[in-house]
């Protein structure tokens, strides 16, 4: 009910809603205290009351709420302490800022993803545990009055993407050699109290980030800084020790404690010893068997963090994208953009139902599926389905910028469906491959960088989203190339799909893969790992591939090439990659591509094993300048290649 004139308090009556899951009222006039009984929605996932005037402190009742992924109290005049939201482990958002929370800062669990307690009243330290947010992106804590040290592993989440600490009254010493997520794109630590030399990590590849560090006292010329003594008046003002002064009242409590120290030291060094062994003796017990694949140690990224990866963040910003925010579209849009669903705009037709090409006022161009229902339902039973899909926006899937509703007449039920997606361009990767495109063809670095595309793609559809989304029946050409040949996997498997009934359109030995890994349940992500070994397949060989009799035949041809020497690995791929392939690069992607095509899911590699060998193929193959020429009519350079490939 976001964005009308709605005053007054919340009314108690909307608390016998019991099974609602989303609450939004943002940009009201509603003011009063929070209720209490905001508890008795007791399946609310989304609670968003942005700019309103609710005052007050907010009700302990709200850490009751278990189920809650996105609290959004933005713009209010709410103040006091933030009650103990330890408890919810599924928040995945909170956004508190401009308001009066304070002075401590509030107890979290350790799955956020984004925190904004911008312009608050906080007066605290920034809690240790903050540093191992791993699934943190957005952190911004600016325009407070935290004190204590600011802590630099902040800057190496492997997940952070946007953090600002700024005018606030933090202190520490910075170091050169202090490391840095190489995917942050925002660092303001501007109006602070910090010393020492910023990160080397900041300064390099500048152009591709934003860094601001005026006002501190770092040895720095380029941004405005204050000298050291200001900052360690500043921090004593504020009841934060400097260190030159912790160091001289450490010394007396070293002497001090050294006696102690002593007698201690003896018991502690058994306790020390049986723990040791304790633990050896447990990990030899429990050490679970070593991976064929190694892991990507310098990721900082490990499998439980991966799959525990499993929402969307509402953080990242859509216009990175190149994407419109999703939205509901009128019918009339739909006809004025297919041109009244003229055969002309038809581009196709599956089990699902029809698909056009459109052009919407703006002139951008669309594609839009039109799904006829069979049974009747109303617009809500749909809702749950609409924001899912207004979530599943990814670089690498060609994603949904809206849907309309059609509805009868008599009962005011869907007939029909229309999703509308974002339109690619530069058509499948299998016209680029093994189809040949006008006598085109990708080289051997755009093929990685597609492969990789691909990857990351099937993993943000496994890991980024709750529920995941698996057995999505890749297939070569559902692999859709952009302009600079960015890969977009176009079918996958929508939930809205799959709740209609329907069985996809495949060849009877895919389905009998995927119904067989579907009815243990076990395995379910490695359907997906095996089609893409097929897309592998036909990426290195440039050979069209329409069975699995055909995938088989050749992974075998793969798996006896990789105990045969160079020449007789080249010699069966695509002819136009073969002289310009680095062997070590080749070699790499055959491997991981018959790992794929393992006829036992469980020894299938997970999608992270996947990406790292991509990647080190494509390391490998970077470093060799006998590529630094396209291949013959290879379109974009590789340099491009290479870029979009590591974005």
């Amino acid at each position: 009910m976001s964005s009308n004139h709605l005053h007054g308090s919340i009314p108690m009556e909307l608390s016998s809603l019991v099974n609602l899951q989303t609450l939004i009222l943002d940009n009201n006039m509603f003011s009063g205290q929070l209720p209490i009984w905001i508890d008795l929605l007791s399946e609310l996932t989304v609670l968003s009351l942005k700019n309103n005037l609710f005052n007050g402190s907010l009700p302990n009742s709200v850490s009751n709420l278990e189920n809650l992924r996105i609290l959004s109290l933005s713009h209010n005049k709410l103040y006091g302490l933030v009650p103990d939201l330890s408890h919810l482990r599924n928040l995945q958002i909170l956004e508190l800022d401009s308001n009066a929370f304070g002075p401590q800062f509030p107890k979290l669990g350790n799955k956020l993803v984004t925190i904004v307690l911008r312009d608050n009243k906080f007066r605290s330290g920034i809690p240790v545990e903050v540093s191992s947010y791993y699934q943190l992106e957005r952190f911004d804590i600016s325009s407070n009055t935290f004190v204590g040290p600011f802590q630099p592993a902040l800057l190496s989440l492997p997940s952070i993407a946007y953090l600002n600490i700024s005018r606030n009254k933090l202190t520490g010493m910075l170091f050169e050699n202090v490391s840095c997520n190489s995917e942050i794109e925002v660092v303001d630590l501007s109006s602070n109290l910090l010393t020492g030399s910023l990160p080397k990590c900041l300064v390099s590849n500048s152009s591709d980030r934003t860094v601001l560090y005026a006002r501190n006292c770092l040895k720095m010329t380029n941004q405005n800084q204050h000298p050291p003594p200001l900052c360690h008046t500043e921090a004593l003002a504020v009841g934060v020790l400097p260190e030159t002064k912790k160091k001289q009242v450490s010394k007396v409590v070293l002497t001090l404690g050294i006696v102690g120290g002593t007698l201690g030291g003896v018991a502690l060094a058994f306790l020390i010893l049986f723990i040791v062994r304790r633990g050896n003796a447990r990990s030899k017990m429990k050490n679970p068997p070593t991976r064929i694949i190694s892991e990507n140690a310098a990721s900082g990224y490990t499998s439980k963090l991966l799959s525990d990866a499993r929402y969307i963040s509402q953080t990242k910003k859509f216009g990175a994208l190149g994407l419109p925010n999703y939205r509901s579209f009128s019918l009339e849009e739909i006809e004025a953009a297919t041109n009244n669903f003229d055969t002309a705009s038809l581009m196709g037709e599956d089990s699902y139902g029809e698909m056009y090409r459109g052009q919407l006022k703006n002139g951008s161009f669309v594609v839009i599926r039109c799904i006829k229902m069979n049974k009747r339902y109303s617009t809500q039973n749909f809702m749950q389905h609409m924001e899912l899909i207004s979530k599943l926006r990814h670089r690498h899937l060609v994603s949904a910028i809206g849907h309309c509703f059609e509805c009868s007449l008599e009962d005011s039920s869907v007939s029909k469906i229309f999703l509308v997606f974002e339109y690619v361009p530069n058509g499948t990767l299998r016209s680029w491959t093994s189809d040949g495109h006008s006598g085109k063809s990708l080289n051997w670095t755009q093929r990685i960088g597609v492969a990789i595309g691909v990857a990351k793609g099937i993993q943000f559809l496994h890991t980024g989203i709750v529920p995941s989304v698996y057995s999505n029946n890749i297939k070569i050409e559902d692999i859709l190339l952009d302009r600079n040949f960015v890969a977009k996997i176009s079918s996958y498997n929508l939930p809205l799909l799959s709740n209609i009934g329907k069985v996809r359109r495949g060849n009877s030995s895919n389905e009998s893969k995927h119904s067989i890994i579907n009815k243990s349940g076990k395995h379910e992500d490695k359907c997906d790992i095996y089609d893409f070994g097929v897309i592998l397949l036909e990426i290195i060989l440039g050979r069209t591939i329409k069975t699995t009799n055909d995938a088989e035949a050749f992974k075998e041809l793969l798996q006896a090439s990789l105990g045969a020497d160079e020449d007789a690995r080249r010699s069966i791929v695509d002819p136009a990659i073969r002289k310009i392939c680095l062997s070590q690069s080749l070699k790499t992607m055959m491997e991981i591509c018959v790992k794929c095509l393992f006829k036992d899911p469980a020894e299938r590699p997970s999608t992270e094993d996947v990406l790292w060998n991509l990647q080190f193929a494509a390391q490998v193959q970077d470093a060799w300048r006998g590529d630094s020429q396209s291949s013959e009519g290879s379109p974009g350079s590789p340099l491009e290649a290479r870029r979009q490939a590591f974005h």
